[in-house]
Formats: C-alpha cells, structure tokens, sequence
C-alpha cells in the first residue's frame, strides 16, 4: 500500500526532525560526521511522547487527503513541542508563518537552532506553534479543548491525542464525560486517541497497567467504542502502521454512520463514539539503552535520552546511530526539503492541520450580533434582581446568535438568574432524559456540568476556534479554574505577540452568588479571592468590572461580550438591589470606569471634601452610600465626596495597566491629602496592591472580606468582616482629622446601632427593617433625578 509507505516516510521523518530539534545546532541533515561542535550547548526539550504524535499525524494526513475532512490536532502531552514543529514544518505551514525557516537545508539548521533557545520558541506547543490552540503546558485540558472546538462545527474533525500521564488528572478524567453533551447533527467530532506509553516523568502510569479487559471496560462504560492498537519494543513498524490505519480508517467509517443516523433522526439515542487507545513505547525509536541501562520503553526516555552527547564520545557515537536509523537521505532531498514521495499524504492549503483556520480562531471569527441592552433598563429608585435583568438580554443574544455563542454553566443558570435564557434554548444533553426534566434537548445553546474545569476547557476551546461565550459560576467555586485561567491568559500574552494569530473573543466571566450573598450557604461559599489572580496577570489581557446595580451589569456585559484578546471578570450579585443610574449615565460611568457621584455626597462645590468614601461592587456601595447617609443624619457639616469604581483596573497607574489613570486624573478623583475610606468587595490588600503608585495612596483605608464568615444574616456577614454602614461611618470620623473628638455622641450612636443590629440579628434570625429598608436612598435618588 503505497499511502502506508509515504505514511512511514512522514513519520521517519518527524522523528528525525523531533530529535534533531533537541540536539542539533549545525550539520542539521548528517552531511558529515557528527562532531561535539555540531551539538546545542544546553540540550532541552522532550523525546519520549514525540514518536506516538508524530505516527498519529502522519495517519491523519493520510486520511485527510483520501477523505477531504478538516480535522484539527490536538497534542495533550505536556511537551510534544518538536513533534507538533516537525509535522507543520514537514506541511509548509511553519515556513508559511515562518520564511526564515525555510523547506531546506538552512530551513532545518534553523528549526532545530531555535527550539528551547534563548530568542527562539518553547520545548511544548504554545501560540508560536501553527496548527495549535492548545499549550502543551495545561496538562489535563486537551480533550475539554477538543470537545469545545467540536461544537457547532459540524464538519470538523478533532483528533485529541491524550497522554497516559496527563490522563490522571482531575479535569482529564473528567472530560470523558463530555461524550454527553456532543450533538452528531450540529456539531463535530472528537476523537480521542489514548496514547499509553505506560511512563511518566518518572513512574508508571495508571492505565497503561490495567489489565486490558478493565481498560476496555472502563471506556465502554464511558460510553464509547474503544479500539486498542499499537506494540512493544521491537515490534516492526509498519506492522503498527498497519493496524492503526485500519483502526482508523474503521473509526471514521463509524463516525459517518453515526452523523448519517442523527441526521435523519433528531432524537436518536446517544452515539458511542469511536476511541483509539494506542500502545506505543515511550521513546520509540530511539536509543535502546544507554550506559548499560534501558531507555526505549521506559521512564528514562522522557526528556533527554543520551544527555553527554558533548562531552562523551560513545554517547555521540549512540546519537549518531539514531538518528541516522531513520536514513534521512530517504526523507530529504540534495537540497534539504521533504522529499517528493510524501506529496502522496501532504494536504494541500487550509487543509493542513498546520494552516486550519479552525487553529488560528480570529481568522473564522465573526462580531456578535448584539441586541440593543437598553430594553432591559431599570429605572432608578426600583429594586432588581442585576443578573436576571442579564439574563433577559442573553436570551436575545442567543436568539440572534445561534451557531457562535453558548453560556457555559455549572448547574447554576437559574440559580444564577439567568434563566431566561430557556425561553428561546434549552440545556444541550445527548445522555437519557426523563419526563421530569427540564430544559433538556439534543441541541441546546447552554450546556451545564458540574465542572468548572470542564466548562473552563469548552469555552477555552469554543473561543479559540472562533467562537463567542460566557462562564457563569459561583464566585468561590471559580477557584478550581485558577490554573486553566492563568494558562489561558498566559496563552493570549503569548498570542499578542506572534504576528499572524488573529485576535479571538474575549474569554468571558460571570460571578454571582458572591460572598456578601451567601449568608446562607456559609463560610465555605465565600471567597472573592479569584480577583487577586487575576489582576497579577498581563495588563493587556485581564479587565475586572464590578458593576454596582443593573443597569452598569447590562453595559459592562456588552462591553465585554464585544472585546477581543482579553479575559473579563464580571462580579453581580443575583439577589434584589437598589438601581442607582439611568441606563444612559450607566454608559456614562462605564466609560469612565469610576466617578464621583454628585448627587451621593455632601461636599460643597468648589472646595475639598473633608473625606472620601468609595466603593467597589454591588453591596459595598449600598453601605458605602448608608455609611454617607448616617453621617449626613449625624454630622451634617461634614463634607463628603462619594466615588464609585466599576473598572477596577482604573486604580492602577497609568504606565502598568492601559485603563490605568495619570497621577493628576488619580488626584481629581481621590484628592491628594483626604482620607478614603474605601469599601471594596474583595480582599482589602487588592486596592493597595493596585492604586500603590497613585497620589494620596497611603491615605486609603480599605474594608473588605477579611475571612470572617458563617450562615448568618447578610447584615451580620458585612458586620463580621468590617464592611457594614457602621463601622465605614465610623471610620470616615476616625481618619477625619478631630471629627472623632469633635462627634463623641455620632461616634457613640454609630457604634451602639451597630451592637444592636448584631443583637436583632442573632436573635430574631433576620436583620432589622433599619438595615433593610432602603427608602433614605429612594428619597436620595429621587431628589438626584430631580
């Protein structure tokens, strides 16, 4: 079969390309002996999952030529960096990108000079990588990737190559799972390829010692149709080939009869979707032992096989020998590119998984088309649940919008508030369903697992193929994803800088249930701690808004639903609040980011105000405004400025963070020498850490979550933590300069209201009308409209 020969050939050479990328700065194609010279000074990099990617490469080459498909490659070992190199360099795709590296002999030097060098590209898959949507460092999130980038893309073929190693972790395993929620009619298909080498870095892995009756098992209790291929050491090579090929080849067969059967049957039950577990050695082809000890099929093959190539003859010698195992005088030609006979499996043009458009998202992605927010507006003074006012506007988003955008969720979009949303779709669910169900279709545009690492890889990958979305979550559990963000914005870091990838929608966060409203869940649902990672990431990618009622929730959303390249947190409770701005001046501050409202304060025009009281979030600027009110009521001469602060990166400096303000905008803002009493909803130590540079700075007094909670009422949460009315007010007369002498009786009246709101609380179980009602602040809005 001449295609299984050029299917060798490809491979052959990828191996030769994958070694040669970790050991060699000159002679790149053997023309001469190979000398110490000839050798990296540091030799880094990857060898021992290189040879199963590059094999399952070449195989799909193979068929994307016989079978016209557009498949995308995934590579989830942690560093199959040479490997994914080496297959788009062999395509074109990478000197396409790339001209220096050219399809010759120069070409060759300088793909194996550059990798793992200062000034050159990384050992793993990263955004310099064509053909890639996947950093080889977020072990665990290949197959969420995969199964993301398969939805709404019917025509598209994943093939997600997951490692035996990676396949311990948490989010890993879980992703099998996702079997449940791929739709054969609209959307496209994964198909995942277990390689067991049977090795970590340094130990045995998990499945590659089950029994095989067990492992065939477990993945038909998965729900798919397993197929195990693959040999040993020793074993012929084209035997393997040979088996593969048919495995695949009867994979993709079945993969057709199953979107043929949906296609005609909207309700068909479940597919068990074909999986190729594929048994390779680790390090195949390389060395067989080194210094008397085994390398092919072991551990020992992980990075570096033959690590004194430079200073031992015999390892140079042993180095020599394998890479010329793979005769390159076969593979390329006089002048160096690949030889003719692999044109026989090379796809040509967007066909190359080096060069899908699919790899490269900004280059499919298209605007949303976004309804106009204002017809969920509130009116001032009315009382409304933000985030279901939210959900409202989704609905329309999803009505215009559906085939590119999806609301990714962990069983939480009603109790979220958004539940809207299933008046114009359902909850995507291809497993069984029973009549008690609710919202469950074949094909939905919500999809809900109790994953957030599940629904962090899905939107990872729906995004980066170039698509839109949105992750709501509880505001304590988005922790899980911490890593799966901190890659992700490390990729789009990356990403702004490689030239030729297009910018992809921005990686959208919505949380709600946050900690001032989860008095009733208790300590364990509080933590508002995510914001602080975010903000330590690149000021070009990460945005945090902390819109204060509906109206600035519906602007900040469309805001961030229409940007690119960055990853927004949006912070909003879920539970009735005040709605302080007309729908227009909520534009107003959004764009400004933070501002003084006039209309909250009691400063006089034209002079300074004795104090600052700001805030940040929905619930600190209810009590920021109450403190104000209670000091207005008792110290009525106080001057007070009342500022608001919706983009939190606003606070930065101008030169660390492109929404950062100047000096004297800072000044304009907070004064120079006022005190600011601040009421932020997170972590007090974020605000220092972010406004440290500004003027003023050491005149901030910040209240926030100081990790104090319970299942209390939410009065007695704010008051536990230091960020209630009372203790603000108390603290504007205490930074005030005399006030505190000069009030002893407000300093009195403050502090007792405050015991006795904690004695109400514990003793009827719920606050007291005096911290609930808010009519002061419907009278406040009302004279402001005025």
């Amino acid at each position: 079969m001449p295609e299984l020969v050029a299917v060798d050939r490809w491979w052959r050479a990828a191996n030769y390309l994958s070694a040669g990328q970790i050991y060699l700065r000159d002679n790149a194609l053997l023309r001469h002996p190979l000398a110490p010279e000839h050798i990296k000074p540091r030799l880094l990099g990857h060898w021992g999952t290189s040879p199963a990617l590059n094999l399952v490469w070449a195989h799909l080459n193979r068929v994307i030529c016989e079978r016209a498909l557009q498949a995308l490659y995934i590579a989830g070992p942690g560093h199959g960096g040479p490997a994914m190199l080496a297959n788009a360099w062999l395509e074109g795709g990478y000197s396409e990108r790339y001209p220096r590296v050219s399809l010759d002999e120069r070409g060759v030097t300088e793909l194996f000079r550059q990798f793992s060098t200062p000034g050159g590209v990384p050992s793993h898959a990263a955004p310099q990588t064509p053909g890639s949507i996947h950093e080889g460092g977020e072990l665990g999130y290949s197959l969420a990737h995969a199964f993301g980038a398969a939805l709404d893309a019917p025509g598209r073929l994943v093939a997600c190559v997951v490692g035996d190693g990676e396949a311990e972790t948490g989010t890993l395993a879980a992703s099998w799972h996702l079997n449940a929620f791929l739709n054969p009619a609209t959307d496209g298909t994964v198909l995942p390829i277990l390689n067991l080498n049977g090795w970590k870095i340094a130990n045995p892995t998990v499945l590659a010692r089950l029994p095989e009756s067990q492992l065939v098992e477990l993945f038909r209790g998965y729900g798919y149709a397993p197929v195990i291929v693959g040999g040993d050491v020793g074993v012929d090579p084209m035997t393997v080939h040979e088996a593969f090929a048919s495995a695949l080849d009867d994979a993709l067969d079945r993969i057709e009869g199953i979107r043929a059967e949906h296609a005609g049957d909207p309700d068909a039950a479940q597919p068990a979707w074909p999986m190729i577990v594929l048994r390779t050695p680790k390090g195949w082809t390389g060395p067989r032992e080194v210094d008397g000890e085994p390398v092919e099929g072991t551990w020992r093959s992980h990075q570096v096989p033959l690590a004194g190539v430079r200073d031992d003859p015999a390892h140079l010698r042993a180095l020599e020998e394998w890479l010329r195992s793979y005769r390159p005088e076969e593979l390329f030609t006089e002048a160096g590119a690949p030889m003719p006979e692999l044109d026989l499996i090379r796809p040509r043009g967007e066909a190359r998984m080096s060069a899908t458009p699919a790899a490269n998202g900004g280059e499919l992605l298209r605007d949303l088309l976004l309804p106009d927010a204002a017809a969920h507006r509130v009116t001032p003074g009315t009382t409304a649940e933000s985030t279901r006012r939210l959900g409202g506007w989704l609905a329309e988003v999803i009505r215009d919008n559906p085939h590119d955008f999806r609301l990714f969720g962990p069983d939480e979009t009603a109790s979220n508030r958004l539940d809207a949303v299933f008046e114009v779709t359902s909850k995507q669910w291809m497993a069984g369903r029973l009549p008690v169900d609710a919202h469950l279709a074949r094909s939905g545009r919500v999809i809900e697992v109790l994953s957030e690492n599940l629904l962090q890889g899905l939107l990872e990958g729906y995004v980066l193929t170039g698509r839109h979305g949105l992750l709501a979550s509880y505001e304590a559990f988005i922790h899980i994803v911490d890593s799966m963000f901190n890659q992700h914005a490390k990729w789009l870091e990356v990403a702004d800088e490689v030239p030729w990838r297009r910018s992809v929608a921005s990686l959208n966060y919505l949380l709600s249930s946050h900690v001032w409203r989860q008095d009733h869940n208790g300590f364990s649902h509080q933590d508002p701690g995510f914001l602080n990672l975010v903000v330590n990431k690149g000021p070009g990618v990460v945005r945090v808004y902390l819109p204060p009622d509906a109206n600035t929730l519906l602007v900040t959303a469309e805001h961030c639903l229409a940007s690119r390249d960055h990853v927004n947190v949006i912070v909003a409770g879920k539970q009735p609040e005040p709605t302080y701005l007309s729908y227009e001046a909520a534009i107003a501050h959004g764009e400004r980011g933070l501002g003084v409202w006039d209309w909250a304060g009691t400063e006089v025009d034209g002079s300074e105000p004795d104090a600052v009281v700001a805030a940040a979030g929905d619930v600190p600027t209810l009590e920021a405004l109450a403190a104000v009110q209670l000091l207005r009521e008792a110290v009525p001469d106080l001057r007070l400025r009342f500022v608001n602060v919706v983009d939190l990166m606003r606070l930065r400096a101008l030169d660390e963070h492109p929404h950062g303000l100047a000096a004297a905008e800072f000044s304009a803002v907070f004064t120079d020498a006022a005190p600011v009493v601040f009421a932020f909803h997170g972590y007090p130590s974020l605000i220092h850490q972010l406004a440290y540079r500004q003027p003023n700075h050491g005149g901030f007094h910040v209240h926030g979550f100081a990790e104090r909670g319970t299942t209390t009422t939410p009065f007695d949460m704010l008051r536990m933590n230091g960020l209630d009315r009372y203790t603000l007010a108390l603290a504007v007369l205490r930074h005030v300069p005399g006030a505190e002498l000069r009030h002893p009786h407000a300093v009195a009246h403050l502090a007792a209201t405050r015991e006795r709101m904690r004695v109400h609380a514990h003793e009827f179980g719920d606050d007291s009308p005096e911290v609930t009602s808010t009519a002061w602040l419907d009278r406040l809005i009302a004279a402001a409209r005025d």
